[in-house]
C-alpha cells in the first residue's frame, strides 16, 4: 500500500542509516585512539581493570627510580669500603715492618700510618650519594627512635623502595630493601656524643691491646662474642678485659686503640703490643670484608629487582593492552565495510523518498 503520510521504506532506510553511522563514529573513534576501550561505558570491567594496572604501573615506575638511586648509594658505599680495605692492608704491612724496626724507624712509619688513618677517614666521608652515607656515621638515636642515651645509639637500616604490591582483595603495599649500615659503619660519632653510641664503628672502636697473644685472643673472641649477642661497647670490654686476664694473669693492656688512633710510638708500645695492634687491624679487615660482601649481595638484589620490575611494567602493559587496544587490521576492514554500507543506506533512502514522487504521477491527467 502507498501512503502519503507514512513512508515506511523511508523511515526503515533511515534507522539503517543511522545505526550504520553510529557504528561508523565507533570505529572511527577506536581507530583515532588505537583503543577499543576509551572510556567506562565501553566496557566498564575491562576499563577498571586498565586504569588500574595504569596506576600501579606508575608506581612501578617510581619503584625503578627509587632502586636506581638505591643502587648508585649502595654502589657509592661499596666502592668506599673496597678502597677502606686497601688501605687497611697498607697499614697492615707497615705494622709488620714496624716489628723489630728502630725507634727512628718506627717514628717514619708512624708518619705514613698516620697518613693512611687520614685517607681512611677521607674515604668514608667521600663516599656520600644524595646526602646518604653508610660508611661514616652519626648515630643519635636508639633502636625504638628515640633520643639516644649513654650506650644506646645505634644506626637504623637503610630501606630502599623494592616493589609496589597488590594482593588479591586489592590492598597495596610497599616492599623494601633494607641495607644493615649498623653493620656497615667504619666511624660513628654519635652526634658529637660517642658514648651514646652502642657500638662504634669498625675502625674508630677503641678496645684494649694486650701484650701476650694468649690475652689478646681471649680478648678478641670475648669482646666480639658479647657485641653479636647484642652487648654494647662497654659491657663487651668489661667481659673481654676478664677473658684476657683468665687466659694470661701476667699480660698487662693499653686502653683506648682503634685502628684510627693507633700509635707505634705511643708510651709503653712494645713489640708486643705491635702484634696486638697487628691483631686489631685483622679483625677489623675481615670485618670489613664481611660488610663489603654484604654490600655486594644487597648491590646484585637490587639490579635483579630493577631487571624484574622493568620486566613486570612490560608484561602489565601487554596485559592492559590485550584489554582494551583496538585490533587496527579488524577496524580498518570494518571501516570500508561500515562506509560501504553508508553509502548503500544513502542510496536506499534517496530511493525511499522517491517513492512519494511517484504517487504524484497517478492523479496527472
Amino acid at each position: 500500500m502507498s501512503s502519503i503520510n507514512t513512508n515506511a521504506s523511508a523511515m526503515t532506510a533511515l534507522q539503517t542509516l543511522a545505526a550504520t553511522n553510529k557504528s561508523l563514529n565507533v570505529t572511527q573513534g577506536r581507530i583515532a585512539t588505537g583503543l577499543r576501550v576509551a572510556e567506562a561505558s565501553d566496557n566498564a570491567a575491562y576499563w577498571s581493570i586498565a586504569t588500574t594496572m595504569r596506576s600501579d604501573n606508575k608506581a612501578l615506575s617510581t619503584v625503578q627510580d627509587s632502586l636506581g638511586l638505591g643502587a648508585s648509594k649502595v654502589d657509592t658505599a661499596y666502592t668506599g669500603m673496597n678502597k677502606a680495605i686497601d688501605t687497611l692492608n697498607d697499614i697492615k704491612v707497615k705494622l709488620v715492618a714496624a716489628n723489630g724496626a728502630s725507634a727512628a724507624d718506627k717514628a717514619k712509619i708512624q708518619t705514613e700510618i698516620k697518613a693512611l688513618q687520614s685517607q681512611l677517614k677521607a674515604y668514608a666521608d667521600g663516599a656520600t650519594f644524595s646526602g646518604a652515607n653508610y660508611l661514616s656515621v652519626s648515630s643519635d638515636k636508639d633502636a625504638a627512635g628515640a633520643a639516644a642515651a649513654a650506650g644506646t645509639g645505634v644506626q637504623a637500616d637503610a630501606k630502599i623502595v623494592s616493589a609496589f604490591n597488590r594482593d588479591a582483595s586489592g590492598t597495596a603495599s610497599i616492599s623494601t630493601i633494607d641495607v644493615k649500615v649498623e653493620g656497615l659503619k667504619l666511624y660513628d660519632s654519635g652526634a658529637g656524643t660517642p658514648a651514646n653510641v652502642k657500638n662504634a664503628g669498625i675502625l674508630d672502636r677503641q678496645t684494649a691491646i694486650w701484650s701476650s697473644a694468649a690475652a689478646q685472643s681471649a680478648y678478641d673472641s670475648a669482646y666480639a662474642a658479647s657485641v653479636a649477642g647484642g652487648g654494647a661497647d662497654t659491657a663487651a670490654a668489661t667481659a673481654a678485659a676478664t677473658a684476657a686476664a683468665a687466659a694470661d694473669g701476667t699480660a698487662t693492656s693499653i686502653a683506648g686503640v682503634s685502628v684510627a688512633n693507633l700509635d707505634i710510638t705511643a708510651s709503653g708500645v712494645t713489640d708486643a703490643f705491635i702484634g696486638s695492634m697487628l691483631s686489631k687491624v685483622e679483625g677489623a679487615l675481615k670485618s670489613m670484608t664481611t660488610a663489603a660482601t654484604n654490600l655486594g649481595a644487597a648491590k646484585s638484589r637490587i639490579e635483579l629487582q630493577k631487571a624484574f620490575t622493568s620486566s613486570l611494567m612490560d608484561s602489565i602493559d601487554r596485559g592492559v593492552g590485550q584489554l582494551v587496544d583496538a585490533d587496527m587490521n579488524k577496524e580498518s576492514t570494518r571501516l570500508q565495510a561500515l562506509q560501504v554500507q553508508q553509502q548503500l543506506g544513502i542510496q536506499a533512502l534517496s530511493i525511499a523518498n522517491g517513492n512519494s514522487q511517484s504517487i504524484m504521477s497517478l492523479f496527472r491527467g
